[in-house]
């Protein structure tokens, strides 16, 4: 006999209902005749592969420390009803004895509250009765000798877990809206207690617990999915004993190679490996259906402070439509912030190895955020459980991204190298640096003088390192990754939201934002998916908030390229100035001085401009009502993106396509406001000019940006910790603080969620793609951020934020269309770098048309010869020299006709045969890149082949199930009446 594995498997229930009518049973035993009678036949059958999916099937395979799991699996019996008081503040409304008694004064004074609970003690699944005595003793000997108990978890009874924090100050006037928030509060079924803080007298904490009866209601409402019965099936034992012998083969070389060292152990994280488990939409008129072994863990944390967040977004405190939700309280101070609380400290004072992690906020910092293991792989489903699907996925794509990197990052390494070996080579390069006699023109009029070509020869050894023959290869290259990462992770993150049980979320989750129903709360329309009322923002509103929206942005940009014009009137005046210096150093590499300072002016005018960007886009956002919040972080995003990346991009597309293009010729300069010339190319190229502003910007924003995110709220925690110490308020230490005190000094996270860090990402994907063919060690640098990056992230998240509300998410949002975009726009702005920008194409033609070697073939450097005296065209001196004519001639870059040719300073021959190569070359690149793009978007598929047939496979058997469990349900309630019942359905 094989071994028999057992697994439990979960898949997507919707649109699924119960047939209880004859009629309908009678047409499912047709349908199923030929197939399976019940599911004990599917037991005999091909089962389906197992999947690790996130959600536990049973209440105590929930995410827990290791030395929690005990605690935590031991059932609890039903309790009888009974009567637990909590203490909590509330608000009370009296009236001073005084004459005016018109005016009501709001005071806040302890009372005891009394609550019942409502749960039917059926819906438990049936255990044997553990007494309270022998599990009060089974408790207390589990958390003396493995764990620490937690501090500020709790209420003071220590039964009723913390779900959500509030805080406020006791000087605020806004005492009569948050006492009728709090009793509105009450009302909806949450329990409230206040607490003083340890480190400010004027704060108060109010902690809020969720009980099981409104855990349950808003669990039904917001249609969250949660483990269905526990089912098992076998597992397929031929797959894995009867493979061909090339998989045995290679599963024995495999197990001989050692271990891969970027993968966590198992031990590490022993949680992560449970069961797997159907899920559907909670319903309590179906709750037994569903596998409730323990009520404090069914619902896990993150789902806790969801639910109670929903609650405080909906929770009015004012009367009228408008007057709701935290977000205005927190707006009007009324509140100082709302948060879930961490599970406890991030530090333990026992090593994890051999002691095991005290919460999952320690294990996230041991096996996640700490610097010693940038080099392994992320719990992605530990970071999706004590954070949520949103930040998960954030970090799942980061990961990606950051993977996909390294391919770029080693063959944009190697055309460096290339360029790097090849230097001394290079025709061009020594042609520039042995033209001793070559006289240039001056580069400004007045005190400047003609120099010699050879005093750049640095410059064009520099040149050539980015400018070589491996350009036009490594942009066709990057063309095709940035392609083939988007389509790969399309199919990651099928996995991901199969894994997390996201599938059918999107469409059944999407909730209005409470300023959008109150904006719009009188005008009402049937939702054509649910058939439900719902508030509705007319057509002439919408568009007239969304033209002034549009001209907000218009105007935005306009002010970004009145900035760059001031740059490159900078540009100007520096190079004048430079070329024309005492100094003999600067003198001689006025061009690099020129650059270096236009960067660095340039880098300040973005960094001051994103300021003003952030606070408009926030601004026009709000103005445009979005509906829901996906679609406010959509618009958003999509502002904040192209105010930045006009910002950010516009002096390097001016470099790239217009700095040189409109200098006209000595004698016919053409010139800003009469006063400035414009500024020319050196004489190997302007591709150094692009190159050194990429990799300045690109260096210095990484830094400001990891400085920003990290160092600023280190900053603030340190401060804050130096004046509570100052203040002599801190009485106890870090460690015996409630986690409450211990999060109200942490950072909250920004205000914008995630957008500010989906959106460095993005920039830094543009500028790795976009002008990659001009700076080939771009991915290099992008990925050596990224390490520090997603170890930064994983830092400030666990150790320096205070815990974000758990969201869900089943993409990347808007953030993926924007890639897209991104990867058309790189393949056209490569395409005209090459042709444009770079000295590839005049090469080519010199080396086919014009070089020696026009009749035996291109061999490379040697068919190069004399390219540089052709480049250069002939000016002569003594024409701007008045009165007599002294003929001394100088050298420009152009292809222009001599002094002493009948036409002379006119274009030549070999101008026009460059330009229509020029236009050639952008046609057959742009066709070809974009052709083998769309061929290798079509050849991978955006879901895999064998997670679409898990999915139906999964659909098939959870609607077997289903009519299982409820002729299973039927049957018991016909035991409990004393009816007769059978196998078959009644």
């Amino acid at each position: 006999m094989y071994p028999a594995f057992i697994f439990c498997t979960r898949g997507s229930l919707s649109g699924t209902t119960m047939v209880h009518h004859s009629g309908s049973i009678q047409s499912f035993k047709q349908q199923k005749a030929g197939m399976h009678n019940s599911i004990s036949e599917i037991l005999k059958e091909k089962a389906l592969k197992s999947s690790r999916r996130s959600l536990p099937c049973l209440a105590q395979s929930q995410t827990h420390p290791q030395n929690l799991n005990h605690f935590l699996s031991v059932p609890l019996s039903p309790e009888p009803k009974t009567y637990s008081h909590s203490v909590s503040a509330s608000c009370t409304q009296i009236t001073p004895p005084s004459t005016d008694t018109s005016q009501d004064v709001y005071m806040e004074e302890k009372e005891v509250g009394e609550f019942e609970p409502k749960t039917d003690e059926t819906f438990l699944v049936q255990q044997k009765p553990v007494s309270r005595a022998k599990l009060e003793a089974r408790t207390d000997s589990v958390q003396g000798n493995n764990l620490e108990k937690p501090s500020g978890l709790m209420f003071r009874d220590g039964k009723k877990r913390i779900d959500y924090i509030l805080v406020y100050k006791k000087s605020s006037p806004q005492v009569e809206k948050r006492c009728t928030f709090e009793r509105n509060l009450r009302a909806e079924g949450l329990m409230l207690e206040k607490e003083p803080s340890l480190t400010n007298s004027d704060i108060l904490f109010v902690k809020i617990h969720a009980p099981w009866d409104t855990l349950c209601k808003y669990a039904e409402q917001m249609n969250i999915r949660m483990p269905f019965r526990k089912k098992c099936y076998f597992t397929d034992w031929k797959k894995k004993n009867m493979g061909s012998r090339f998989q045995l083969k290679f599963r024995q070389l495999k197990s001989w190679l050692p271990r891969n060292p970027m993968k966590l152990d198992k031990e590490a994280l022993p949680d992560l490996e449970e069961s797997d488990c159907y899920t559907a939409p909670f319903s309590r008129a179906r709750m037994h259906h569903f596998t409730i072994n323990n009520r404090e863990t069914f619902f896990s944390n993150s789902t806790r402070s969801r639910i109670v967040h929903h609650v405080l977004q909906r929770t009015k405190y004012e009367d009228g439509k408008s007057k709701m939700g935290i977000n205005r309280l927190l707006g009007n101070s009324t509140y100082e912030a709302a948060f879930p609380p961490h599970e406890g400290s991030y530090k333990s004072r026992h090593p994890i190895k051999t002691h095991g992690a005290q919460n999952h906020r320690h294990l996230l910092y041991e096996r996640w955020a700490r610097w010693g293991i940038w080099y392994k792989y992320q719990p992605l489903d530990l970071i999706r459980r004590y954070f949520g699907e949103k930040i998960g996925l954030y970090f799942a794509w980061l990961g990606w991204y950051t993977g996909m990197l390294i391919p770029a990052a080693f063959v944009g390494l190697f055309v460096f190298l290339y360029g790097l070996f090849t230097m001394d080579s290079s025709q061009v390069s020594k042609e520039i640096c042995e033209a001793n006699t070559t006289v240039m023109c001056p580069m400004c009029e007045g005190n400047c003088s003609s120099w010699t070509l050879s005093d750049s020869c640095v410059y064009a050894k520099v040149t050539y390192l980015f400018d070589n023959g491996g350009t036009v290869f490594f942009a066709i290259f990057m063309a095709i990754w940035a392609t083939v990462f988007l389509e790969f992770w399309k199919r990651r993150r099928a996995e991901l939201t199969y894994d997390w049980d996201l599938i059918d979320w999107e469409e059944e989750e999407e909730e209005l934002r409470p300023q959008f129903e109150a904006k719009y709360s009188r005008k009402e329309r049937v939702n054509p998916i649910s058939g439900k009322p719902e508030p509705f923002q007319p057509f002439t509103d919408k568009l007239s908030r969304l033209m002034v929206s549009v001209s907000g942005i218009f105007f935005m940009i306009s002010l970004v390229l009145t900035a760059v014009f001031a740059v490159v009137v900078f540009r100007l005046i520096a190079m004048e100035k430079f070329a024309s210096f005492q100094w003999e150093f600067v003198k001689k590499n006025w061009q690099f001085a020129t650059s270096g300072t236009g960067v660095c002016i340039n880098f300040m005018i973005i960094m001051s401009l994103n300021v003003v960007y952030e606070k408009v886009a926030y601004l026009l956002t709000n103005l445009e009502h979005p509906r829901t919040e996906s679609e406010w972080e959509n618009s958003f995003a999509l502002k904040m993106f192209l105010f930045q990346f006009v910002n950010l991009n516009s002096s390097t597309f001016y470099i790239a396509f217009f700095l040189g293009r409109f200098a006209g010729r000595p004698g016919d300069y053409n010139k800003l406001f009469n006063r400035w010339r414009m500024e020319e190319c050196h004489p190997s190229g302007c591709l150094i000019d692009l190159c050194l502003q990429m990799g300045v910007i690109m260096v210095l924003k990484q830094i400001w940006n990891n400085f920003m995110e990290l160092g600023y709220p280190l900053l603030q925690n340190w401060w804050s910790r130096r004046k509570m110490k100052r203040a002599g308020e801190q009485n106890k230490s870090k460690e015996q603080l409630p986690q409450w005190d211990r999060d109200w000094n942490l950072q909250p996270m920004n205000a914008h969620g995630l957008v500010d860090e989906y959106l460095e990402m993005v920039l830094q994907f543009g500028f790795t793609t976009i002008f990659v063919a001009a700076f080939p060690l771009a991915p290099l640098l992008a990925l050596l951020n990224n390490i520090i990056e997603i170890r930064l992230d994983a830092y400030k998240f666990v150790t320096q934020w205070r815990r974000p509300m758990p969201a869900r998410a089943t993409d990347i949002g808007i953030w993926h269309g924007v890639l897209e975009g991104i990867g058309v726009v790189a393949v056209i702005t490569n395409a005209f770098v090459i042709a444009i920008t770079s000295d590839y194409i005049p090469r080519f033609v010199y080396a086919f048309k014009y070089g020696p070697c026009v009749d035996k073939g291109y061999r490379h450097e040697k068919c190069l010869r004399g390219y540089l005296n052709n480049s250069l065209s002939v000016f002569n001196m003594g024409e701007l020299k008045n009165g007599s004519y002294h003929p001394q001639y100088c050298r420009y870059r152009d292809y222009r006709a001599p002094p002493w040719s009948p036409e002379p300073y006119e274009f030549t021959l070999q101008f026009w045969h460059v330009l229509a190569a020029r236009l050639a070359f952008i046609i057959v690149f742009e066709h070809l890149v974009f052709g083998i793009k769309t061929f290798i978007a079509h050849m991978i598929p955006d879901m895999p082949k064998d997670l679409s047939d898990r999915m139906r496979r999964e659909k098939y058997l959870m609607q077997e199930m289903m009519y299982e469990t409820e002729l299973e349900h039927l049957q018991k309630e016909r035991k409990k009446n004393g009816k007769r019942y059978h196998h078959e359905w009644p």
